[in-house]
């Protein structure tokens, strides 16, 4: 696809996601350059792959009930460059990476089928009536609880993989993409869970005595840490569990 004619699309869908409030505006810009890469080099497939996870991740976060007892980033379902930048980048980054078109088109799917399995597990699980049980140790945990996993937020991974794969596999014309989607948007899933389990930066509130992932609680009183490291955030644990899908994607296309 012509850069010129990207860019324009790109720009096009980004500001109805502005209008639509799925997107800040710095964040409109971010999906600007994302979108622009990703369709500059895969062309019409790789818009309709981006399509299917933007427009499904949206309306399933908006959809959603929040049952988390954990204080998140407080971001909410409106995504900024970080968020972007942590479900795209890893999209984009091939997109400009001396290789085959279609090498790339086979990275974006992989890693925006990883985004996209986490965005709707994480808004399945909001419907369960069970809570979540610990990734590793396999324990009940609180809703909200990164590494909580459920059966209904697992369905709903699959859904999210599944999405992103059809709509790749119908654009492109080639089916193989469909179970590349399904079995690196689970595995990216997974790993999201894993290393959002242990790494990532959990805090409590020393005035409110409450879990969160702010360093600095929604109260005004300051955090301190619980476990994992500090400076890792969510969006880096997506920006990591997509970069490896992308990978996968990439060795994938390679072996075949």
């Amino acid at each position: 696809m012509p850069l010129s004619l990207a860019l324009i699309l790109s720009l096009a869908i980004a500001a109805a996601g502005w209008f639509g409030r799925a997107l800040t505006r710095p964040g409109a810009l971010a999906a600007t350059a994302v979108g622009t890469l990703i369709l500059w080099r895969t062309g019409w497939p790789g818009m309709a792959t981006l399509g299917a996870f933007f427009v499904g991740s949206s309306l399933i976060s908006r959809l959603a009930p929040d049952r988390s007892v954990v204080e998140l980033d407080g971001k909410g379902s409106t995504r900024d460059t970080w968020q972007v930048l942590a479900n795209g980048g890893a999209a984009a980054a091939s997109a400009v990476l001396p290789i085959l078109p279609e090498a790339v088109l086979w990275t974006v799917t992989a890693s925006l089928a990883a985004a996209a399995a986490d965005t709707w597990a994480t808004s399945f699980g909001g419907w369960s009536r069970t809570d979540p049980r610990h990734i590793l140790r396999w324990q009940p945990v609180p809703p909200g609880t990164s590494g909580g996993v459920t059966l209904l937020g697992s369905a709903g991974a699959l859904a999210g993989a599944a999405s992103v794969g059809a709509a790749a596999s119908l654009a492109a014309q080639r089916a193989a993409l469909f179970p590349l989607a399904l079995g690196v948007g689970m595995l990216g899933m997974l790993m999201d869970s894993v290393i959002g389990s242990v790494w990532q930066g959990h805090f409590r509130c020393i005035a409110c005595d409450r879990p969160t992932e702010r360093r600095v609680h929604r109260c005004g009183a300051r955090t301190t840490s619980v476990s994992g490291f500090a400076w890792l955030t969510n969006d880096g644990v997506n920006a990591l569990a997509t970069g490896v899908a992308a990978l996968a994607g990439y060795g994938l296309w390679a072996m075949g």
